[in-house]
């Protein structure tokens, strides 16, 4: 049988009032009243009742995030601190993932809603007008965070085109004249939002154009190391980009079986500097950008927006990056 806030009262001789205040830490209350409703919550094993809970406050306190997969190291990171960051109100983390999938992630944001989260966080891949009006018929704030919508949704990114033209300036100022680019997700070009993967192929672009590079070649099949084995690489004058350090954690290690020396081959670079990239070497040289702040700004201003109606950072909101140098440029 579950014990009560009424149970509680008549067991420590006090109010209901005195145990709610007691149990969620308000003031209004004597120290010695508030550990003996403690004690004795533990002693009955009290547990709240966060429906009943809900009912009372209107929320559930939870939050939503829809997110492609954990395979990417920088998702993960991102999630923990959107997790830790959500607790430190309160709040709890449901998880939702979609595995790029259109019609999956429609089904992942009805799954949230039907759970009454009182806000999401959202990764999409869905665009247009059509899909922003879905958006809108739910009754909860949502932030988007990487893939752009419109100025209608706030959005928490990098300057992902700036972020890749610095790294194809730098990768020019080592001297290399021929470059290739890495990035599945461009397959999807024109069927799915895929925001951050056009802005950072037009930044890699612009920066080559300044340098009068014209030697590119952009990978799009999911079968890239088979693409790779018909190059040539000599005199080390190619440069490997990658879209994020997965893809170059895999060349380097496809390389490493063809007995293909970085840099001196081969120079390669990855997008994200996630946390194990401490365990590789060569060293790797990516690109930096604060994932965990993202996961942390987008819980705050959710909860920003769910306890005091409007969003507490602008929009949209386009965090820093800079380049890690290591050994594999």
């Amino acid at each position: 049988m579950r014990i009560t806030i009424k149970d509680l009262a008549e067991y420590c001789g006090v109010s209901s009032g005195t145990v709610d205040r007691a149990l969620n830490n308000r003031p209004g209350i004597k120290l010695k009243t508030k550990q003996k409703v403690l004690e004795a919550a533990a002693k009955l094993n009290y547990r709240p009742d966060f429906t009943a809970r809900s009912l009372v406050k209107g929320k559930t306190m939870t939050l939503g995030i829809v997110l492609f997969d954990l395979y990417n190291r920088s998702f993960a990171q991102l999630l923990n601190a959107v997790e830790l960051k959500a607790k430190e109100y309160g709040y709890f983390i449901y998880v939702a993932l979609t595995n790029k999938d259109p019609d999956n992630e429609k089904q992942c944001i009805e799954y949230l809603a039907n759970h009454k989260v009182d806000g999401m966080i959202l990764f999409t891949v869905h665009q247009g007008e059509e899909f922003e009006h879905y958006l809108e018929s739910f009754s909860f704030p949502i932030i988007t965070i990487f893939n752009f919508l419109s100025e209608r949704w706030q959005y928490i990114g990098i300057h992902e085109r700036g972020a890749m033209k610095d790294v194809a300036l730098f990768i020019a100022d080592k001297g290399y004249t021929q470059i290739t680019y890495i990035c599945p997700p461009l397959s999807f070009q024109g069927k799915r939002n895929i925001f951050t993967q056009e802005e950072r192929l037009k930044g890699l672009m612009e920066g080559l154009s300044e340098r009068g590079i014209d030697h590119v070649m952009v990978i799009k099949q999911n079968d890239y190391l088979d693409v790779l084995d018909g190059l040539v690489f000599k005199d080390g004058d190619m440069a490997i980009v990658c879209s994020c350090d997965l893809y170059a954690l895999e060349v380097m290690n496809h390389f490493k079986e063809k007995k293909i020396k970085i840099p001196e081959d081969v120079g390669l670079m990855g997008f994200d500097n996630i946390d194990v990239l401490k365990y590789i070497s060569p060293k790797l040289t990516t690109v930096e950008y604060p994932v965990e702040e993202i996961g942390k700004m987008a819980v705050e201003s959710l909860i920003h927006k769910i306890e005091d109606g409007k969003f507490n950072t602008c929009s949209p909101m386009s965090l820093d990056f800079k380049i890690i140098e290591g050994e594999s440029i």
